[in-house]
């Protein structure tokens, strides 16, 4: 029989808690796993929700947009299209009438002076639109070397109206190279460039500036070997005109 005022060895038992046994040990593993499970659905990052009915809303603006966009396009295409039938704007016609050389001269190094005449008539083809020509500048060439340059004093043009325009260049010095062998045949050729700042009116409408390039080429004037002057053979040249 044992004694019952031996001790008891080992390690005392935890009181209980309102009168149940405590919890039995967790060796590692929650006691609550359920609690748990939502307890770390709580801390984990919340994704994004996309609303179908937002994302057809935003759909549906963008192809009206789009639309829209679309129907403007064809709108003003077919006003300018309704004024271009209705106006049929044609580009100026260029006829270089006389090219005059004076004071020509050309050193043994290639060295060049000379003062060019150039008259020209201009013609406007248009019924329905009159020229307004707000800055012109023109040169002369040989070949692609520029020799000199000069400015024309701004006109305008009226409806299927003719106009005469003068340019004059002056050259005191420029290098030029091969003019001599052509000065020894006779003749001699030279290239006019005109660019233009033109605007087209019609009535009350009008359009927004254009340039206007001239190109007048091979332009053959009679100059001998021992003459300062000379005239453009062949008549008058129709220039090429382009925007």
């Amino acid at each position: 029989m044992a004694d019952p005022n031996r001790p008891v060895t080992g390690y005392p038992a935890p009181p209980a808690s309102n009168g149940y046994p405590p919890p039995p040990a967790s060796n590692g593993y929650p006691a609550y796993p359920y609690a748990a499970q939502q307890q770390q659905q709580q801390h984990q990052p919340s994704y994004y929700y996309s609303n179908p009915l937002a994302n057809q809303q935003r759909a549906t603006f963008l192809r009206r947009m789009f639309a829209l966009f679309i129907g403007c396009v064809i709108i003003i295409g077919t006003i300018a299209f309704i004024i271009w039938l209705v106006l049929r704007p044609q580009v100026p016609q260029f006829t270089l009438q006389t090219l005059t050389l004076t004071n020509f001269n050309v050193t043994s190094n290639s060295m060049i002076s000379g003062n060019w005449d150039a008259r020209f008539t201009v013609r406007n083809p248009n019924s329905k639109i009159t020229l307004f020509y707000d800055h012109v500048q023109a040169a002369v060439f040989y070949k692609s070397e520029s020799i000199a340059e000069t400015a024309v004093p701004p006109f305008v043009q009226g409806k299927k109206n003719e106009t005469a325009v003068r340019a004059t260049f002056a050259s005191l010095s420029a290098y030029v190279d091969g003019i001599n062998s052509e000065r020894a045949r006779g003749t001699v050729e030279f290239n006019l460039r005109m660019v233009a700042r033109v605007r087209f009116r019609a009535g009350s409408w009008w359009a927004r500036r254009r340039i206007l390039r001239i190109y007048c080429p091979d332009l053959s004037v009679r100059v001998s070997a021992n003459s300062s002057a000379g005239e453009m053979s062949g008549g008058s040249k129709h220039c090429r005109v382009g925007l």
